[in-house]
């Protein structure tokens, strides 16, 4: 990947710049034809994140600038800071928040002078309309006239309270576009009253070098067969109906359980009862470097989500993190899982052990079918799932509402043009 651009993070002199409240264009590089992109976001904390700025940086046209939190406390109380692995050709701003480690409840420090400095032509937002940091940018944005992209990810119609409930309506009536991780949360910002431009692209691609691809051939049929399944161990996930359909299963077929969670006993009680503690291995939480060998040690990896009250399946990574390296998936009918696998896998009956014992023993005695999904995951997650293709998308995107608003603004100077005088 060239670099087109300086690419060295200079949080210091951005942060320098705040402080003084510099506004001298100069000292940000700038171009008559690229689009100064401000992007605001904690999601790229995460280092395997960053890659997908990389690939956007490189788009034509597109000068990035990330703005993050400095440090982000985790679920564990640990505060986290900002990690430059992957920051080649873009530019990264760390700024302090308040409300640290909360997520609904977090806004930035320094925002408005960082964004005074940037002069972005526009701001993509990544956080949810009901949150007040998409909040706080968004009225920034407006006070300036620039654009403002904001996410959508809750699949659940929910009504919030005040202040939240007040703060969605108004970001809605004032986003120049909203990216949906999924379509369900399409749907539920359409009916909260959302009536602009709406794009259903999920960010939360990957870059498939980092996922070696296994080899194409199913073992034979003399050979044990691996189904493998990544998450955590709740009830939401469905392991217990994958430990159902294992038992109607021939017993050169097993369960590899990568993860831990609440419901992990009851799980391996359940294994114990059906006769399966020699097929299921638990091998509890991997770090996240170690997952790609899990799942090429698979030769199908299974997701049999089932929907609760107030949950469904966002998305689903793991299902394209197998499809990355060659595994063939299977999920159930919930959430979003269907769109995410496309026709590059099998999709079952919710809650219906039967269904998903069916799916198993097909691809454990189907060589070309395995084959063809093997295939299929690949090339799905090259065009729709990968880095590249999500900042391709993304670019398109912008340019898309930077036109709609040079139209919009060259139609109000036609007005002012041939407006009768006062």
């Amino acid at each position: 990947m060239s670099d087109r651009r300086c690419g060295k993070p200079i949080m210091a002199d951005v942060l320098l710049m705040c402080q003084r409240d510099i506004r001298e264009p100069e000292r940000w590089k700038e171009s008559l034809s690229a689009m100064r992109v401000l992007m605001i976001s904690k999601t790229f904390m995460l280092t395997p994140a960053q890659r997908l700025l990389e690939w956007l940086a490189e788009m034509p046209n597109i000068d990035l600038t990330l703005v993050t939190p400095q440090t982000w406390r985790d679920d564990m109380g640990t505060l986290v800071p900002f990690q430059h692995a992957h920051t080649t050709g873009y530019r990264v701003i760390s700024l302090p928040v308040r409300g640290n480690g909360h997520y609904h409840r977090y806004t930035y420090r320094g925002l408005r002078t960082t964004i005074a400095a940037v002069r972005p032509d526009l701001l993509h937002v990544d956080e949810e309309p009901y949150n007040p940091a998409a909040w706080q940018a968004l009225w920034l944005a407006s006070q300036r006239g620039i654009p403002a992209v904001l996410v959508a990810w809750q699949n659940q119609l929910r009504q919030y309270p005040p202040p939240y409930a007040w703060l969605e309506g108004w970001a809605y009536r004032r986003a120049a576009g909203i990216l949906a991780g999924n379509r369900s949360a399409g749907a539920v910002v359409r009916a909260k009253g959302y009536r602009g431009p709406l794009t259903t692209l999920s960010l939360h691609g990957l870059d498939p070098d980092l996922w070696p691809v296994r080899s194409a051939l199913p073992p034979g049929a003399d050979q044990p067969f691996t189904v493998g399944f990544v998450g955590r161990l709740v009830p939401e996930k469905g392991v217990d109906l994958l430990l159902a359909a294992l038992a109607s299963l021939p017993p050169r077929i097993r369960l590899v359980v990568v993860g831990t969670g609440p419901a992990e006993q009851s799980l391996r009680n359940q294994a114990r009862a059906c006769g399966l503690a020699a097929r299921v291995s638990w091998l509890g939480v991997r770090p996240a470097e170690a997952i790609p060998a899990c799942m090429r040690s698979f030769d199908v990896l299974a997701l049999p989500s089932r929907e609760r009250p107030g949950w469904s399946e966002q998305f689903g990574r793991v299902l394209i993190e197998a499809m990355a390296c060659g595994v063939p998936v299977i999920g159930a009918a919930t959430g979003e899982i269907p769109q995410v696998i496309g026709d590059a896998g099998v999709i079952v009956l919710p809650e219906d052990p039967a269904s998903l014992a069916a799916a198993i023993r097909c691809l454990a005695n189907d060589a070309a079918q395995w084959q063809t999904l093997h295939q299929r995951g690949l090339h799905h997650v090259a065009a729709h799932h990968s880095h590249a293709a999500i900042a391709r998308q993304l670019a398109a995107l912008y340019a898309t509402i930077e036109t709609e608003k040079l139209s919009s603004e060259d139609g109000m100077r036609h007005a002012d043009r041939h407006a009768w005088p006062g």
